[in-house]
C-alpha cells in the first residue's frame, strides 16, 4: 500500500478511466486489487451491473492490465503480494460507452469493427471475415493460435446501444439483432477464453450473451464483490486523510463532523445483502477538488429512457422511499416488461437499505442527500406546476422557516407541493385500476 506521504503527492484521477495512465502518471488509485484477485481466481465468466460513473471502466482497464501481465504497474498494490501467475494473455477490450446510438446502427458497427481491427493490428494477426460475428470469432481463434495463450475478453457497457434506443422500437430491434450475433460468438469460442468480463447497467434477457453462456456468473448482488466499485468509508478515511483535514478546517468543522456530512451526502450505495455501503467515486473526487457539497454525479444527467419509464408506468414519484422489490426482479429485463423501480436501483437513483432473507425482498430508498435533494428538485421542475422563480422562492422560504422554527411559515410553503402531490396521487389511483401497473396508490 502507498504511504501517507506518497498519497499526498497523488493527483485526483477525475475523468481518467485508464489504469495504465493512472499508475504511470502517479494519479491517486484506491487499491481494489485484493477483491479483483478474488474475482479472477474464483471463476471465468462474469457479468457486473453498476450505475454510470461508478468505476466500471477503470475496473475493466485494471483487469486488462492484469491479464496482460503488466506486473510493474501493480507494484505496491495488494495483488503484488498475492498468488497470481502474471502470465501475459492476449486481451480484447470492447468499450461501447463512447457511442450515442440514437440514429442508426452504423456507429455501433463501426465501433465494433474498429475495436477488432485495432486488436488484430496490435497482436499482428490478419482478419478476413466480413460479418461482425465471424470476424470476432476469427479474432479470438487467431489470438489464441498465435500466442499459445487463451484470450481475456472485456466488454464495457455492453447494453448502452439497447438503452439508448429503448424509445425507438425499430432501432432497438436492429441493435438487439447485431449484439445477439456478436455476443453469441462467445459461447462457441469458450475453449479459447481465459476470462470474460461484461459490464452494463441492466441485464437484457433477450441478448444471447446471457442465454447462451450458461456458466455466466452475475456478481451484481454478490456480497463478495459489493465494494468492487465505489469507495468504502475505511478507504476514504485512509486514503484521503490530508484532504479530510484540510476541508474540515475550511468548513470550520471537527473532522468527525465533516466526515458525517461527507458520508450523508455521497455515501450510502449498497449493492448486496451485505451491510456495506460505498461512495460514488465521481461525486467524491469532484468534491475533493474544492470541498463544496455539490450534486456532481446527479448533474451529469438522467437517462431519457428512465424518465420515459417513470412516466409510462405512472410511478408515484413522491413515494419512492421504502420501495420493496423481490430479488427476482433484478435478474432479467425485457424491453416490454422493464419495471421502473428495479431500473431506478440499477441506475443509481435508489439503493438497497434492507434485505429480508426469508422473503428475498429488498427495501430500496435514496442512497444519500445528493440524490434525494437533486431528484426532488428535478421532479419539482416537472411536477410542481409553478414557474422556476416561484419554486426557488418557495424552497428558500421552506429552508428559512425550518431554520427559524417557524411552523406556520413552514406549513405555508408546503401547500404548492401538496397540490402537486394530489395531482400525482389522482393519476396513480387511476393507473392502479389498469392491469400491469407498477406504482403505489391509495
Amino acid at each position: 500500500m502507498n504511504s501517507t506521504k506518497e498519497t499526498r503527492l497523488k493527483k485526483l484521477p477525475i475523468g481518467i478511466q485508464d489504469f495504465v495512465d493512472i499508475r504511470e502518471n502517479e494519479y491517486h488509485y484506491i487499491d481494489k486489487t485484493e477483491v479483483i484477485h478474488s474475482l479472477v481466481t474464483c471463476g471465468k465468466v462474469f457479468f457486473l451491473s453498476r450505475p454510470r460513473r461508478f468505476g466500471k471502466s477503470l475496473l475493466c482497464s485494471t483487469l486488462g492490465a492484469l491479464w496482460e501481465g503488466k506486473r510493474v504497474l501493480f507494484s505496491g498494490l495488494a495483488i503484488d503480494s498475492l498468488d497470481w501467475h502474471w502470465n501475459e494473455h492476449p486481451v480484447v477490450r470492447i468499450d461501447l460507452n463512447a457511442g450515442n446510438y440514437t440514429n442508426d446502427t452504423s456507429e455501433l458497427k463501426e465501433l465494433l469493427y474498429l475495436s477488432m481491427n485495432r486488436t488484430a493490428l496490435h497482436y499482428g494477426v490478419e482478419l478476413h471475415a466480413v460479418s461482425l460475428g465471424q470476424r470476432f470469432f476469427e479474432l479470438l481463434f487467431a489470438l489464441a493460435g498465435k500466442t499459445g495463450k487463451k484470450v481475456a475478453v472485456i466488454i464495457d457497457e455492453y447494453d448502452k446501444p439497447l438503452l439508448n434506443s429503448i424509445n425507438n422500437e425499430a432501432l432497438h430491434e436492429e441493435f438487439k439483432g447485431i449484439l445477439k450475433g456478436f455476443y453469441g460468438v462467445l459461447k462457441s469460442a469458450d475453449p479459447q477464453l481465459a476470462f470474460l468480463f461484461i459490464t452494463g447497467v441492466t441485464k437484457f434477457s433477450q441478448v444471447s450473451v446471457f442465454s447462451d453462456l450458461n456458466q455466466l456468473q452475475d456478481i451484481s448482488l454478490d456480497p463478495r464483490f459489493s465494494d468492487l466499485c465505489g469507495f468504502t468509508q475505511a478507504e476514504v478515511e485512509r486514503d484521503f486523510a490530508e484532504l479530510i483535514t484540510r476541508f474540515s478546517g475550511e468548513h470550520s468543522l471537527k473532522e468527525s463532523e465533516y466526515l458525517y456530512q461527507l458520508k450523508r451526502f455521497y455515501n450510502g450505495y449498497r449493492f448486496s445483502q451485505k451491510e456495506i455501503t460505498v461512495y460514488n467515486p465521481f461525486g467524491l473526487l469532484n468534491h475533493f477538488t474544492n470541498g463544496q457539497f455539490e450534486s456532481y454525479w446527479f448533474s451529469t444527467g438522467t437517462p431519457t429512457f428512465l424518465i420515459k419509464l417513470i412516466e409510462e408506468q405512472h410511478i408515484d414519484i413522491l413515494a419512492l422511499e421504502k420501495m420493496e422489490v423481490k430479488s427476482s426482479e433484478f435478474a432479467d429485463y425485457r424491453k416490454d416488461l422493464m419495471l421502473a423501480v428495479p431500473v431506478l436501483y440499477q441506475a443509481g437513483y435508489l439503493t438497497i437499505k434492507e434485505y429480508d432473507p426469508v422473503l428475498k425482498l429488498f427495501t430500496l430508498d435514496y442512497p444519500n442527500e445528493e440524490v434525494r435533494t437533486s431528484f426532488a428538485e428535478s421532479l419539482a421542475d416537472k411536477y410542481a406546476y409553478a414557474p422556476e422563480q416561484t419554486r426557488t422562492s418557495l424552497l428558500v422560504k421552506f429552508y428559512r422557516s425550518l431554520k427559524a422554527g417557524n411552523v406556520d411559515g413552514f406549513m405555508e410553503t408546503l401547500v404548492p407541493f401538496f397540490a402537486a402531490r394530489a395531482v400525482l396521487r389522482n393519476r396513480s389511483e387511476k393507473c392502479a385500476r389498469k392491469s400491469g401497473c407498477y406504482c403505489r396508490s391509495g
